[in-house]
């Protein structure tokens, strides 16, 4: 098991402040079912965060409740697709399956 959790050195992480303020324009251009490709940005014990690919105000988790146990978080910089299942309100997070998990049989 990878050992590395941290944030990438240029992740171009979204200010906080305009997650908040782009939240509504996210869920709609987001809504659950939609598919989503972006770039691993932050790598923690509970899952990955992701820069979505043409919402650059948006930040999604893939937490490790979804991922099969013989599999890994992906890597710092990886690109990974998924699809979104929630929008977490209080954190301003979109929460989404990656594909390879989904394929793995969760």
């Amino acid at each position: 098991m990878m050992d590395e959790y941290g944030w990438a050195a240029n992740s171009d992480m979204p200010a906080a402040n305009a997650v908040r303020a782009g939240w509504a324009a996210t869920v709609a251009a987001l809504p659950t079912g939609s598919k989503i490709t972006g770039v691993v940005i932050g790598r923690q014990a509970f899952g990955v965060f992701v820069r979505i690919d043409g919402v650059p105000a948006a930040l999604a988790l893939a937490g490790i409740a979804s991922m099969p146990l013989d599999m890994e978080l992906p890597a710092l910089g990886a690109v990974v697709s998924g699809e979104v299942y929630w929008h977490d309100d209080r954190n301003h997070q979109v929460r989404f399956r990656l594909d390879e998990w989904q394929a793995a049989g969760t």
